[in-house]
């Protein structure tokens, strides 16, 4: 039997199963998975609601979609360039889902297929196991709208792939494909894209079957590291957020829209 958490969008849908793990699912089927603003709003708040339930062992994050979640709709991400109260909710949101999952007691995988970008890369890069395909891309593309790396990057890359890495995808806004992000550290494993919904879920259910208190004593404690990074993850946070008032994200905006390169100012703000 499977029971579903009551949600307000229809971005993902999660599913209950009997043998304890809950399947964070996006959507639509088929389609190109996003978040609008309900849906950015439920996903930073879910993971307590999950990790609170005793009938939750594991979370497994996947989609059904032809990506993972390719990040916030642009009707939300224009609603950023011009409203301050759109900008506070989204970063208040933004912490909160970081928050959530690094203090979720359940141990959370993700099975990274296609695109992974904004809120969708963050779920699958802070998940405690990330399987990727080979053909999955993970994409930062934060500087290439002209804001600031601020959502999980500062409190996670640097730690995964070490900070040359993290310093050249998050600069330069490179696509990794799930076989490189492997190599670099970045995902815990890669494998043939037939292959990965198995694999997460085998490995989903590996998890279910072991001891809850062994295994959230383990994330805790090896999560200490990413809590350390705190305050970097703030100042990115604030600085992203700072950028969305300014005239370069305006342009990449238009420039994603138009499907064209962005023409940034030659003179800081």
């Amino acid at each position: 039997m499977t029971n579903s958490l009551a949600l307000k969008t229809n971005n993902f849908r999660v599913d209950i199963e009997q043998d304890g793990i809950a399947h964070l699912v996006f959507q639509p089927v088929a389609g190109m998975p996003v978040t609008d603003a309900q849906g950015h709003a439920e996903l930073a708040t879910v993971w307590p609601r999950l990790s609170a339930r005793p009938d939750v062992s594991v979370i497994l994050v996947r989609s059904e979609g032809k990506a993972f979640c390719a990040g916030g709709e642009m009707a939300m991400v224009e609603d950023m360039l011009v409203s301050e109260q759109a900008r506070q909710r989204v970063m208040r949101e933004a912490r909160e889902l970081v928050r959530g999952m690094l203090d979720c007691d359940k141990p959370i995988v993700s099975a990274i297929n296609g695109a992974a970008v904004g809120a969708g890369l963050a779920v699958a890069l802070l998940a405690d196991i990330s399987v990727a395909s080979r053909t999955a891309k993970l994409i930062d593309g934060h500087t290439k709208l002209g804001v600031a790396a601020g959502d999980h990057a500062a409190i996670v890359w640097p730690l995964l792939c070490g900070m040359a890495k993290a310093k050249y995808y998050l600069l330069l806004c490179e696509t990794l494909s799930g076989e490189e992000a492997e190599r670099i550290g970045l995902v815990s494993r890669v494998v043939d894209a037939e292959a990965l919904q198995q694999e997460a879920l085998q490995i989903a259910q590996k998890l279910a079957a072991g001891s809850r208190s062994a295994l959230s004593g383990t994330k805790r404690s090896l999560n200490h590291w990413m809590q350390a990074a705190w305050p970097a993850f703030e100042a990115s946070l604030a600085a992203e957020m700072m950028d969305f008032s300014q005239a370069d994200a305006r342009e990449g905006v238009r420039a994603i829209k138009e499907k064209r390169a962005p023409v940034f100012a030659r003179t800081m703000p």
